[in-house]
């Protein structure tokens, strides 16, 4: 089963910008997932348990990192087409 989630990051640091980078590339360093970007959001297509899996683990590694942050996901479902 497919699922498709968009992420939005919110760290809680002055130096922001480094915590939302760091996950970001913790996200694209799968190479079995879609992912694209854009000033928003992150959204990243692929297997189920893969992509909670990659979620929660790049999650974890940038909170060990960088301390608090807030993470917002939709998740849908199913398989959708990710434009950039």
């Amino acid at each position: 089963m497919k699922l498709t989630a968009e992420l939005s990051l919110y760290p809680v640091q002055e130096d922001y910008i480094a915590v939302i980078d760091a996950f970001i590339a913790g996200i694209r360093a799968q190479p079995d997932l879609q992912v694209v970007t854009n000033a928003m959001s992150t959204q990243i297509c692929g297997d189920y348990a893969r992509v909670f899996a990659v979620i929660s683990d790049t999650l974890a590694a940038t909170t060990r990192q960088f301390g608090k942050q807030v993470l917002v996901v939709k998740f849908i479902p199913w398989e959708l087409e990710l434009r950039r």
